[in-house]
């Protein structure tokens, strides 16, 4: 039997027959794999444990309604969500299963890109993880409500660690994860294979194919000024940096610019000091110095190492208000020279 012309006919091409066989027996390999399926049960198994805590957010702008996603921290109704759909937003209502609650903003930070909601309820809430440990190419998901659809999971891996996306800065390191996400899903969690959140996503890549997260350390930075203050107190040292040549100690960090009267320069840096660790942090670039800036906190010590000819030496710095603390861009620490530190290309929430 000729089966040319039966291709030809049904728009069939020995190519595409090729095609659809391999990915059959590919997809009933993968299937039959205990390896895809312990993953798969993995997902699910963290999905349906988390996605009790992950909600949907609606609320009003100047451009209309808003809806995003967010997650409870705690059992006392507090949220995590992205700035872009609670910063400065109005009449939120936060929708859990089929219950409707009102909500409050306690802070937004646009530095950061995020805000923080309160409800009053008791509710679930998913538990805090580190990123000490990230690695690239380490499993991740993220659960959220995308557009008019309900609670849905992604997973993916984590592709990198920046601080900078076409020549704009981030206040501080964020992740890179290589997950799928759509509009409406600003605010969602960054879950590791724990179950644990790992990260707020802030900002889109790509037409959506990936995602920047701010790290939830950088969130609970913003949470801690507010539980300690009741406002963002960014911390600032006034010293500003340029690149060297030839590194000392793995650091080609050196300090060109004191501003007078600032905390390094009455601490007593110096130009030329070439910085080796910051609050226990190793500097070895001026975006180490820009990520570690942001964990400052305003009246805070903040211990400095240098290394200043033959000497190392190390001070003690108090941090003091950042300068623009009243700018656009509230507190943000920034080094002399470089861009101001930005949230980056919001995932744009669903109107």
């Amino acid at each position: 039997m000729n089966l040319r012309p039966v291709f030809k006919r049904r728009g069939f091409s020995a190519l595409a027959l090729l095609t659809f066989a391999t990915s059959t027996l590919l997809g009933s390999r993968l299937h039959a794999d205990p390896t895809f399926d312990s993953i798969a049960q993995e997902v699910l198994a963290i999905f349906n444990h988390s996605k009790n805590a992950v909600v949907k957010i609606e609320a009003m702008d100047q451009h209309g309604l808003l809806c995003g996603s967010g997650f409870f921290i705690d059992p006392n109704g507090t949220i995590y969500t992205s700035y872009t759909i609670g910063g400065e937003s109005h009449d939120i209502v936060v929708s859990v299963g089929d219950k409707k609650f009102p909500a409050t903003r306690l802070i937004g930070d646009s530095r950061s890109g995020i805000a923080i909601l309160k409800v009053e309820a008791q509710t679930p809430y998913l538990p805090l993880g580190k990123t000490d440990t990230l690695a690239m190419a380490t499993p991740v998901m993220t659960i959220g409500y995308p557009m008019d659809f309900q609670i849905t999971p992604n997973f993916g891996i984590v592709g990198g660690f920046n601080i900078k996306n076409l020549d704009r800065y981030f206040s501080t390191t964020h992740i890179r994860a290589n997950v799928p996400v759509q509009r409406g899903e600003g605010g969602s969690p960054l879950l590791n294979m724990k179950g644990e959140v790992i990260g707020v996503l802030i900002s889109g890549i790509d037409n959506g194919a990936g995602c920047f997260v701010l790290p939830i350390e950088a969130a609970e930075k913003v949470r801690s000024d507010y539980m300690r203050f009741g406002e963002l107190r960014p911390g600032w040292l006034g010293i500003g940096l340029q690149d060297v040549s030839t590194p000392v100690e793995g650091s080609a960090a050196q300090i060109n610019q004191l501003v007078g009267g600032a905390p390094a320069e009455k601490g007593g840096l110096q130009k030329g000091d070439i910085l080796i660790e910051v609050s226990g942090k190793k500097i070895k670039s001026l975006s180490d110095m820009l990520d570690a800036s942001y964990y400052f906190t305003s009246g805070d010590e903040i211990p400095v190492t240098v290394s200043r000819g033959d000497e190392k030496i190390t001070v003690k710095l108090r941090a003091a208000d950042h300068p623009s603390l009243h700018r656009e861009i509230a507190g943000a620490p920034h080094l002399p020279g470089m861009p101001l530190p930005a949230p980056g290309i919001p995932l744009t929430p669903e109107r």
